[in-house]
């Protein structure tokens, strides 16, 4: 059964079609033509009797040079029968809507990904009848977002640097600077991107700091997922917890600016369970210049 993981790695290319074409124009550097239109397709290509086949994503693009079919493929590890199998669905498409099908393969694996951009030959050996080129979107590739402006310029394409590169070194400052451009978007897109993200932490500290900056900007709290971790606790639970994470958050943001926090300060911030107080903190945590000025007039 696939994994969330993987289901989150292919179904964000259906929650933003662009994402794709830029990802092939901007990372890969392939002069893909501009789209002007998507549909999402049928991923199943079975045929009558034989064994079933599916993709995990399929999108039509429609350019002023053609139409083209986008053949998304999540891969968390190397899978040999993928090598058969690849070349059957774009042969299978071409043949059945007579438009050029152009495969993707997305992983957070290092390892997986330098094997999934090995061409796939078959026929004799040096001179092959059928040649696959797979393009591969992964930790070597897909831009380590870390810079606030850039992240809020594309929101999108820094949730993809947050799901590729969530377990390496600079994951802390990845979703920092995502939770902040989160909040540039709609509420409904921005809760969808989150469980994306949360889907694909496969470290337990990163997952649980994105928690953290989600429940303080409440994204994470009004989202289905949120009773998923919650489970059946009590309203009283859900509160407290809730201000542990604001609380958090607004040290964490703090830190990120180098701005010393005395302890009179940080025991204040830990105390706090009120929400609405905490939410104007991490307001102004982005702008102080001095901790002590969170609290406004008062100290």
């Amino acid at each position: 059964m696939p994994s969330s993981s993987h289901e989150a790695l292919h179904r964000i290319f259906q929650k933003d079609p662009a994402l794709l074409t830029r990802a092939l124009q901007s990372v890969l550097r392939i002069p893909f033509p501009e789209p002007r239109e998507f549909a999402a397709m049928n991923v199943d290509l079975t045929e009558i009797e034989p064994v079933e086949r599916r993709v995990d994503t399929l999108l039509r693009a429609e350019t002023d040079e053609g139409d083209y079919l986008l053949v998304v493929e999540s891969q968390g590890d190397i899978d040999k029968r993928k090598r058969g199998s690849w070349p059957y669905y774009l042969s299978y498409l071409h043949e059945k809507y007579h438009c050029e099908p152009v495969l993707i393969v997305i992983t957070q694996s290092h390892a997986t990904a330098r094997w999934a951009a090995e061409p796939i030959h078959l026929g004799v050996r040096g001179c092959p009848s059928l040649t696959v080129r797979p393009f591969v979107l992964g930790p070597d590739n897909v831009p380590v977002i870390v810079d606030e402006r850039e992240a809020e310029q594309d929101v999108p394409l820094a949730v993809l640097s947050a799901m590729t590169h969530g377990k390496g070194p600079r994951a802390a400052a990845i979703l920092e600077n995502l939770a902040t451009a989160l909040r540039t978007i709609d509420p409904d897109s921005a809760a969808v991107f989150v469980q994306f993200v949360d889907s694909c932490l496969a470290d337990r500290q990163a997952q649980q700091m994105w928690r953290d900056l989600m429940t303080a900007i409440q994204y994470f709290w009004r989202h289905p997922l949120a009773e998923q971790v919650r489970g059946e606790g009590r309203e009283e639970g859900r509160e407290e917890g809730r201000a542990e994470g604001w609380a958090a958050a607004i040290l964490r943001t703090l830190q990120r600016r180098r701005i010393d926090v005395p302890d009179s300060v940080r025991d204040r911030i830990l105390a706090s369970t009120d929400l609405d107080e905490l939410g104007t903190w991490l307001d102004r945590a982005q702008e102080v210049t001095d901790a002590v000025d969170l609290f406004g007039d008062t100290c």
